[in-house]
């Protein structure tokens, strides 16, 4: 039997309209699949009725797949493809296995010969990398930093020295409700004409994104509490 195939699909980033963020294509996809691999069951279930799919949602089977999944129960979530179904791995927000647990599903996948498809949709580390204006030739997505302030200041001055080292914009994010905490500690621990983004609720209407340097940054009031924030630096070199 030929196993079935494991689409990665995208999810809307905030509360917007679904179709201005996901492409049609990618939402005729959901009508075609019967099982799911999602990370919040309720979440995943108020999507999927959003983006208007045919099948009542009482006649598909989903699995559930976050950080508290046992890794020996991951082989069992992919059973429905290799016995000849197709399955959907759908994100809480933005693409799916980028800082998310799917991607142990997709690694999986391939060691079981199974087909993986991305589809298309957003990615917030993407699109807060278009709208920076900082060096999209090269570039590191660091993930989260350690939660102690001593320790998130010791890696956000390693992260400088090797922006400006290699001239490459390091991307990195935070639980939203640490967001200002982080900031306090990027404006601590950077020099001042290093320039940092703060992309803060993409694609949604009160989207902000913005980027300047860090002496600029300590004049500026933001509030980016509890908002999904991608963060960017660029370190500049000292002149002699």
């Amino acid at each position: 039997m030929r196993p079935g195939k494991l689409f990665l699909i995208p999810a809307p980033i905030g509360d917007g309209e679904t179709e201005a963020v996901i492409p049609r294509g990618t939402l005729n996809i959901l009508d075609t699949l019967h099982f799911f691999v999602v990370e919040e069951l309720r979440t995943a279930r108020r999507y999927l009725r959003k983006a208007g799919i045919k099948t009542p949602i009482e006649q598909l089977t989903f699995f559930e797949l976050n950080e508290h999944t046992p890794e020996t129960e991951i082989p069992a979530l992919l059973q429905p493809a290799l016995e000849g179904n197709d399955i959907g791995l759908l994100s809480e927000a933005g693409v799916p296995a980028v800082a998310d647990p799917g991607a142990n599903l997709v690694t999986l996948a391939h060691r079981r010969h199974i087909e993986v498809i991305p589809l298309v949709g957003p990615s917030s580390l993407v699109l807060a990398l278009m709208a920076s204006g900082l060096n999209g030739q090269s570039f590191a997505f660091v993930g989260y930093l350690p939660v102690k302030s001593r320790e998130r200041q010791q890696r956000i001055r390693q992260l400088e020295k090797r922006s400006i080292a290699e001239h490459q914009t390091q991307l990195f994010i935070e639980t939203p409700y640490r967001n200002h905490a982080l900031l306090g500690d990027l404006l601590t621990s950077c020099a001042p004409g290093t320039r940092l983004c703060i992309a803060a609720d993409i694609t949604m209407p009160d989207a902000y994104i913005r980027t300047q340097t860090i002496a600029e940054w300590k004049k500026t009031p933001v509030n980016i509490h509890k908002k999904p924030c991608v963060f960017l630096i660029q370190g500049t070199p000292v002149k002699p």
